[in-house]
């Protein structure tokens, strides 16, 4: 048996559902939404960090370092009595898998940015972005942790601290399975009642570190995943691929109103 991975909690009242946010791909649970913490003032808050990221355990498999299938079951874990789930990038292809494995503990569902590539794979834009993934990381696996962290993080740019729990999160981004080759069912999430939003930045501005074109694969991405699941989409002005820290005020309004019609 695995042990368990942290989850960090964020106490609010007990009475309404629990929200639990995943982290994509680089990062950990506090902070990747450390500029969620206002969403606890109407509910309780967790905040798992994925195996292999920030005080969580290795994934004990010797081929990748992290695997969103088991993921999405540590999820699947947390998900008692209903919960609102939110995950972002590789955290959104967790979170879809987690909600169609038990739509009936399911309250909402939103996704941001979500790396669900293979639901729209038949988009020649999307499919090479694929290809191009796969060239990419078969060349930047022999990279060390910090390598690629000076790519991601180009000079002057600001790093997630402490340093020690960023190289981790590099050395596991390195080799984990890829969630823009995940096989996801929408069928499932279709089919369900609960609310779905997706939420994708405008990309008015393009940060360092990201691969070329990578704004009109997300807005191909998130448009299709929407459309498939029967999603609202959201795009938020001034956003790239991380809408909930670059314009978290408008990203917490979203949440707590689609919260709210619980």
């Amino acid at each position: 048996m695995r042990a368990p991975v942290n989850v960090t909690i964020w106490d609010g009242p007990a009475g309404p559902a629990p929200a639990i946010l995943i982290h994509g791909t680089l990062s950990w649970a506090v902070s990747a939404f450390e500029r969620q913490r206002p969403l606890a003032r109407r509910r309780r808050v967790l905040l798992p960090d994925r195996r292999g990221y920030g005080r969580s355990p290795d994934l004990d498999d010797g081929q990748v370092t992290s695997d969103y299938a088991v993921d999405a079951r540590d999820v699947v874990a947390l998900m008692t009595g209903g919960v609102h789930l939110v995950g972002h990038s590789y955290g959104g292809t967790v979170a879809m898998i987690a909600a169609a494995a038990r739509p009936n503990l399911v309250r909402s569902l939103t996704l941001i940015e979500p790396c669900a590539h293979q639901v729209a794979s038949d988009d020649p834009v999307v499919a090479a972005a694929v290809q191009d993934a796969r060239e990419f990381m078969s060349g930047a696996r022999r990279w060390t942790a910090q390598q690629y962290l000076d790519l991601v993080y180009p000079a002057g740019q600001p790093r997630p601290e402490p340093a020690d729990r960023l190289q981790r999160a590099a050395r596991t981004a390195l080799n984990e399975r890829p969630c823009w080759l995940a096989d996801l069912a929408t069928q499932p999430l279709a089919d369900a009642a609960f609310a779905k939003l997706v939420i994708v930045g405008d990309w008015g501005t393009v940060p360092g570190g990201y691969r070329p074109g990578m704004a009109q694969v997300m807005e191909r991405v998130a448009a299709t995943v929407a459309d498939r699941i029967g999603a609202r989409l959201v795009r938020v002005p001034g956003a790239a691929h991380e809408p909930h820290r670059e314009q978290p005020d408008a990203v917490n309004k979203v949440l707590e109103q689609l919260w709210s019609a619980e």
